[in-house]
């Protein structure tokens, strides 16, 4: 099983920077780090000892680069929401994901009209509970969508949480619609265009969903 889960890992990882459009020139690294980590497993790797409970140390989770441009460019850069944004930021690079969501609680409780952040606070839900949109986490994304329903940030953003989740076919028409609200001349237009063709491309090929 370990040889299929590094070969997903391979699909997946393939599948996510196409779709969400991470520079080329970051491909060869990752190239690089899937290659030694399936050379350590070959050399080391022991799938027959019995599973035993550990304690882990936090997982950080830096904010993708590419996913906070595409949040500042849909909800702006210098306003209210951007200290919220930040200092959730903050938590989730130290791995602290119970402390993010604490923050954009706090946000929402203060601003409860504000569809930003209900939307990073639908996003801070699914990174806590392990990539997965859970009844939270798409509740929060609904109050986006509520509070603004002509804005294409909150399901553009739900798209990337159903993407990041290994859920294409959930993320697809919460990326249309986001397309079909965004205006034509819109600076991002393309940006939101560009993804959804590579997403309805793997689509189209059957390709597995990341996992």
């Amino acid at each position: 099983m370990g040889w299929v889960i590094l070969a997903l890992l391979g699909v997946t990882t393939a599948a996510l920077f196409v779709v969400l459009r991470v520079p080329r020139l970051l491909w060869p690294l990752v190239g690089a780090t899937l290659m030694l980590g399936a050379a350590g497993y070959a050399w080391q790797g022991a799938p027959g000892l019995p599973g035993h409970p550990v304690s882990a140390e936090a997982v950080k989770l830096p904010v993708e680069p590419v996913y906070k441009e595409m949040r500042d460019t849909l909800f702006g850069r210098f306003n209210g929401e951007s200290l919220y944004f930040g200092i959730s930021d903050r938590m989730l690079g130290d791995g602290d994901t119970k402390a993010a969501a604490a923050v954009m609680t706090g946000g929402v409780r203060y601003a409860p009209q504000n569809a930003a952040l209900w939307s990073e606070l639908g996003n801070v839900l699914a990174l806590h509970d392990h990539n997965t949109v859970s009844p939270a986490s798409l509740f929060a994304f609904q109050q986006a969508m509520r509070l603004a329903p002509t804005h294409p940030g909150p399901p553009f953003f739900l798209g990337w949480a159903y993407i990041r989740s290994g859920q294409l076919a959930e993320a697809q028409p919460y990326w249309v619609r986001a397309l079909a609200l965004t205006p034509k001349d819109a600076s991002y237009r393309s940006a939101i265009a560009d993804r959804l063709a590579a997403l309805n491309g793997f689509l189209a090929a059957g390709a597995p969903p990341p996992r």
